[in-house]
């Protein structure tokens, strides 16, 4: 599922470093990001190949017409489960569907390349594109625009995730207009997503502009670390592509 929030930030220059069944730091810089996609094997990931496939220096995700599925799907990088750090990476959207990017996620058992945790939304229409989503958790964290608060609860998550929402969520600060910001996002076309999970705040960046920010003080609820994987979501035919995926590690 996804929905959105914003603000800028230009990019440092990137030291990446290819990696083979799982990327590993450059021991020279520390900081260096590091590069999670070889361009043209799905070595060090995990997922279903009839979904997910390498090609032309781009992971491209595609849900064929009549081969809909019936629970979202996700390619997940074997390569650690990272706790603060800056995901950054290209992506193209065809077609009416949705994905998005999970992180400090874990895998469930069944169904198949299942994750639960947040997720930085992606889909066609830009409605919740750089949305926090959390996968099979809270629901809808911070919509597009949204700089919020979520506080400590207790009970079950079902007591407070109504509509898809999480309806504790304060409201800290608006980040602009959810209309003006999916003009920001180009159709069609390649795009630049940006993740920063920091200790509790979770910032997603869509062509340099904050597009949401989460503070997440729901210490029963909360993940601060854990797997990162693509997502190819239920519903009508659609092809995502990624490309330049790249990880730096916070200290």
């Amino acid at each position: 599922m996804k929905l959105p929030i914003i603000g800028a930030i230009a990019i440092s220059a990137l030291a990446i470093s290819s990696c083979g069944s799982g990327a590993t730091q450059n021991q020279q810089d520390p900081s260096a990001y590091i590069s999670l996609f070889d361009g043209s094997s799905l070595t060090g990931w995990r997922g279903d190949t009839s979904l997910w496939r390498a090609e032309g220096g781009v992971l491209i995700g595609e849900i064929a017409p009549g081969a809909e599925l019936d629970h979202n799907s996700f390619i997940i990088w074997d390569g650690g489960k990272p706790a603060d750090f800056e995901l950054v990476a290209e992506y193209r959207m065809t077609g009416k569907g949705n994905s998005g990017i999970n992180y400090r996620s874990e895998e469930l058992m069944e169904p198949s390349f299942a994750l639960k945790g947040y997720q930085a939304d992606i889909d066609a229409a830009n409605t919740y594109t750089g949305q926090n989503y959390e996968e099979r958790g809270r629901t809808i964290l911070a919509f597009p625009g949204q700089h919020v608060r979520l506080p400590e609860v207790t009970g079950p998550i079902a007591d407070y995730a109504k509509g898809n929402i999480w309806t504790v969520a304060e409201e800290v600060e608006s980040l602009g207009n959810r209309d003006s910001l999916r003009t920001l996002v180009k159709e069609n076309d390649w795009n630049e997503i940006r993740i920063v999970a920091n200790g509790n705040q979770l910032e997603h960046y869509i062509n340099g502009t904050l597009m949401s920010k989460v503070e997440d003080h729901d210490v029963a609820n909360r993940k601060q670390e854990g797997l990162i994987g693509f997502q190819v979501h239920v519903g009508p035919p659609m092809k995502i592509e990624y490309r330049n995926i790249r990880l730096k590690y916070l200290d």
